[in-house]
């Protein structure tokens, strides 16, 4: 099967993470599984693909030393302790080319950061967050990437009985603002030196050597961020939940909860049931990421002058609007409009955002991916296939695939999943 797992973030001080195996699976069924993404790894996806076991945490792979990582965050801008409630790192997967993935499995029990939580996801949520992250890899939009979706063959207790599912994720590294925001409020400043450290040796090496590394490191953070987040509102994607500690310090998209893409073109859409006030709506996402920026920044100062941290900040906001607007250039091709008079006209014509360019030419629709959880929790798992095989390859005629829903589809909502 090739595991290669190391476990450099476990070196880090206690104060991060607990040592915590995922809880045994009773009957674990595989759902889906990611033979192009397994192979990516280095791994064997003819074995792997009979072992649903292993991605629901009945069994571990060799070399597996599981733990739960501590993080807190800005939910909603209020602060709170957090941490991987239903979640374990298995360890970070060391490719044949020497690249590094952190292996998550995602629903698999409780953990000394569960609080009242019971730490399982259902099928649904799971298997939505497999249809979006490869949707969003796809699309070329930097995004955490789903292995595997299994059913452990218990139910969850939500507001109905649902069918029990852990999805393991793929990430460059799981380190959120919000890991900053724990270690800020809880740590030492040699705690928040040693992550600055490690964050730095593992997505910006290239600084390691700087006098000024970590006002360095502010500034390669603020440049992915503004360069992901001008990528969600080139494809009309709505994040949903930008709280600090749904926001990766590597510029992944992570966390795909209540996230959908907008249909026909409205600057306050808003899908989230609990972001009832618009604060995670479509044209608020940039300026949240500035707000989320500036949250990184303040656990920063003990490091780095408010007048550098600053000076960041603004930085994030210039390389936004370039990559925004040269995005949106590159989408509208050869015409005389502006992109904000080109969105406009969108507004007052209510035309739907995506056709209007046409590019590109298929994205996850929320009634398609409605349709295949819908089939899928009748145990049809085909119109999943399909959809991902057409969000993976475009068909020359994108036909059903792209066209917005009915009038009667409209108004959708998306919930959280926990």
């Amino acid at each position: 099967m090739n595991w290669n797992l190391e476990h450099t973030y476990s070196e880090l001080p206690e104060i991060f993470f607990r040592y915590q195996k995922p809880e045994i699976a009773p009957a674990p069924k595989m759902v889906i599984f990611n033979e192009g993404l397994a192979k990516d790894l280095g791994l064997n996806p003819n074995e792997l693909q009979d072992m649903p076991e292993i991605f629901s945490g009945t069994k571990l792979p060799s070399g597996a030393k599981p733990i739960s990582q501590a993080y807190a965050g800005y939910q909603f801008g209020h602060f709170t302790m957090l941490g991987d409630g239903r979640a374990v790192l298995l360890g970070e997967q060391i490719t044949p080319d020497g690249r590094r993935f952190d292996i998550q499995l995602k629903g698999s029990g409780r953990t000394p950061f569960s609080r009242n939580g019971d730490g399982y996801a259902a099928l649904l949520p799971m298997l939505r967050e497999y249809i979006i992250s490869e949707a969003m890899f796809a699309l070329g939009i930097p995004t955490t990437r789903s292995l595997a979706v299994v059913l452990t063959g218990q139910d969850v207790f939500r507001e109905k009985i649902l069918q029990g599912a852990v999805l393991t994720r793929v990430a460059s590294s799981h380190i959120r603002v919000g890991t900053f925001n724990y270690v800020s409020a809880f740590g030492t400043q040699e705690d928040l030196q040693a992550l600055a450290d490690y964050s730095i040796w593992r997505h910006f090496p290239e600084i390691q050597e700087t006098d000024d590394k970590y006002v360095l490191f502010l500034r390669k953070v603020a440049e992915r961020q503004a360069s992901l987040i001008a990528k969600w509102q080139l494809v009309g994607f709505i994040h949903g939940v930008m709280n600090t500690d749904n926001m990766a310090i590597c510029g992944e998209t992570i966390d795909y909860g209540p996230c959908a893409f907008m249909d026909t073109y409205d600057p306050n859409t808003v899908f989230s049931s609990i972001d009832t006030e618009g604060r995670y709506a479509y044209k608020n996402q940039p300026k949240i990421g500035a707000w989320n920026l500036s949250r990184l920044a303040e656990a920063l100062l003990p490091l780095i002058g408010k007048n550098q941290a600053a000076e960041q900040i603004a930085h994030y906001r210039e390389c936004y609007e370039k990559n925004w607007q040269k995005g949106m250039q590159e989408k509208l091709g050869n015409t005389n409009e502006t992109p904000e008079e080109f969105l406009q006209r969108l507004k007052k014509d209510n035309l739907d955002f995506n056709n209007s360019f046409p590019n590109p030419t298929v994205i996850p629709r929320n009634h398609h991916v409605e349709e295949a959880l819908s089939a899928a929790e009748q145990g049809d798992f085909s119109v999943t296939h399909r959809l991902l095989a057409a969000l993976k390859k475009p068909p020359e005629d994108a036909g059903e695939y792209s066209r917005p829903p009915s009038a009667g589809r409209c108004n959708y909502k998306t919930f959280c999943g926990t």
